[in-house]
């Protein structure tokens, strides 16, 4: 049967898309980050514990006095994690795209619940909706509306708005048939009988509607992360990324308190809106742990400690930045810097955010996955980046992105790549030993992301070279993933292969064997280049100079990455600063400014 080239037809759409509709995009993209932004300046306003306060308030009218408390106890926790900017950002995101979400699935579920043609039509739609893999929405996503926090929105409602129409469609043919003929009789007008007959009988199915789409956007978010919408699915990607349990526990966690305090209040306040809802709750007995305010006792509640943070003069967040030293050339100008969690790209991106604000920059950095990111480079959302290793690992997406992209050169290299065991696995030292010992190994090369560079090449020609294609299966995966083996593995001394490169912190960690290329299958050694958008060196001339010219020593690499590991998740610029200190000099070396500049700076 000849193939079907069903993914080609896809592309042609979306690339005719993005060439004639980029104005709807652009459009839809600054409404969705207004609200956005909106959102989250008024819940990241009052300093944590107020706010805190004010969703306790929310929680106790609705759910009564434990609920509040335990709610009040559960954001505090999140902001004794450090976590709650993040969270207030993941909580924005949510609110938004289920706002959204419900705007076009609640009238989509009644015309679906009023006609039967219309449900049968988007019936196949939704089934996609919800089957649909929800890492596949993220790619045209991101290329309609670019990185960032509109991309995430979009692909987080698309994917929470199947259960909005469905049980919509579902509440509204539940209703009683008996009642819609009894309002008919009276001569009740079809458009009241929706409004006063079946919406409100059908109001709990409804929000049962609405918790699914809030908690599907939840579940959404970490995916989101990938594409630089931040909050608490960016921290779960980093933790991913570098393979840190704590990390990714804490901001689980808050998602956790996140999803209890979302599913409890629309749980409640369906109770709340719905007539038989409000009868049931009038006739349970009263106690005090159950005891809810008056609507008007919780409005006074939460004004009185919103007006509390304004008179105490709490409102806005305050970032730490670095301390200033060095010439003010940048003036406060803007530098974006995306990095793939690698140890080697954590260490010079934070080394440069550390420079460029040493040196009057305003820089903010992103963590991406390898494809999100390079899109970003081409698109123009992100100035530069520090760790493309070219010419071998890399080689698809230089070959797609090149041309719309500036190569400042390698500051690093040569780097290797490899197949390593433990060392603790005898009579494998190459190769060409692989072949004889494929029992003990169970057959498995344990691998990466298969979208790497190194995969390619293992499959296509490393394993053909040696005659291992038929003896060993590569293990497609993820670098996190990879790692965990290798940890568990090490911790049995039990025998495994595992791709790796140099330089990586992992042979610090672990004692292990590079096994050795007599054929040169692997090639040469890859260097690690420094990319930017385009233009980005004719913006920025003097930092486009202070990165071309930009180099580090193994010595000095692997120095930086052992301190920001010495120093623990989230005090990487802390750890870059200290490292510095002990290598003065270099700052001034990688970015040296004119002597008239310096005397200017002096003299001001």
């Amino acid at each position: 049967m000849p193939r079907i080239h069903l993914g080609d037809w896809v592309d042609s759409g979306v690339n005719w898309l993005v060439d004639h509709l980029s104005w709807l995009f652009d459009a839809v993209k600054a409404v969705v980050e207004g609200m956005y932004n909106g959102i989250d300046a008024v819940l990241s306003a009052p300093e944590p514990l107020l706010m805190a306060g004010i969703l306790a308030v929310i929680a106790w009218w609705l759910r009564g006095l434990v609920a509040g408390v335990l709610a009040f106890a559960g954001f505090a926790l999140v902001d004794s994690l450090d976590l709650w900017d993040r969270a207030m950002s993941t909580l924005a995101l949510v609110l938004v795209a289920t706002v959204i979400a419900l705007v076009i699935s609640l009238p989509l579920g009644i015309w679906a619940a009023r006609s039967r043609a219309v449900s049968a039509a988007v019936r196949p739609v939704l089934d996609l909706l919800q089957t649909m893999p929800s890492m596949v929405l993220l790619i045209p996503a991101m290329l309609f509306f670019g990185l960032g926090t509109a991309a995430g929105v979009v692909a987080t409602l698309i994917f929470a708005l199947a259960p909005g129409v469905r049980m919509t469609e579902l509440g509204i043919r539940q209703v009683d048939a008996e009642l819609v003929e009894a309002a008919e009789a009276f001569g009740t007008t079809p458009r009241d009988i929706l409004w006063r007959v079946q919406l409100p009988l059908a109001l709990p199915t409804i929000m049962a509607g609405v918790n699914q789409v809030i908690m599907l956007g939840l579940s959404m978010v970490v995916i989101a992360g990938m594409v630089g919408t931040g909050g608490l699915g960016g921290a779960v990607n980093e933790a991913i990324g570098q393979l840190d349990i704590g990390y990714g526990f804490e901001a689980g966690v808050g998602i956790v308190v996140l999803a209890i305090y979302l599913d409890r209040i629309t749980g409640a306040l369906g109770t709340q809106l719905s007539p038989l809802g409000r009868r049931a709750a009038a006739k349970a007995p009263t106690r005090a742990w159950t005891y809810r305010p008056r609507p008007a006792v919780a409005v006074v509640g939460v004004v009185v400690l919103a007006l509390v943070a304004g008179g105490m003069g709490v409102f806005g967040s305050s970032t730490g930045t670095s301390e200033a030293s060095g010439t003010n050339v940048g003036k406060g100008k803007e530098i974006k810097i995306g990095y793939i969690p690698w140890d080697e790209g954590v260490a010079s991106t934070f080394l440069w955010k550390e420079i460029l604000e040493e040196r009057g920059f305003k820089v903010t950095t992103t963590q991406y996955a390898a494809g999100p990111l390079y899109t970003g480079l081409a698109t123009g959302q992100i100035d530069f980046e520090t760790d493309s290793w070219l010419p071998t690992t890399h080689a698809e997406y230089w070959k797609k992105y090149g041309k719309q992209l500036d190569d400042l050169g390698s500051w690093f290299g040569p780097t290797s790549l490899e197949l390593s065991v433990p060392s603790y696995v005898k009579d494998v030292n190459s190769l060409a030993d692989l072949k004889d010992h494929a029992s003990e190994f169970g057959g498995k090369i344990v691998g990466i992301e298969p979208s790497a560079g190194e995969m390619g090449l293992l499959k296509s020609k490393v394993l053909k070279e040696y005659g291992l294609q038929d003896s060993y299966e590569v293990i497609d995966g993820s670098t996190p993933a990879m790692l965990a083996e290798l940890k568990r593995a090490y911790a049995k001394k039990e025998p495994v292969v595992v791709t790796l490169w140099s330089p990586h912190w992992a042979y610090n960690d672990y004692d292990l064997k590079k096994l050795k290329d007599p054929e040169g299958a692997w090639g040469k050694g890859d260097g690690v280049h420094t990319l930017a958008r385009k233009g980005f060196t004719g913006d920025n001339p003097q930092v486009g100079r202070w990165l071309k010219d930009f180099s580090m020593t193994e010595k000095q690499l692997t120095g930086l990455e052992a301190q920001i590991q010495k120093a623990g998740k989230g005090k990487e610029q802390d750890a870059v600063r200290t490292w510095l200190r002990t290598n003065p000099g270099l700052v001034d070396k990688w970015a040296p400014v004119a002597k008239e500049d310096a005397r200017s700076r002096a003299a001001g």
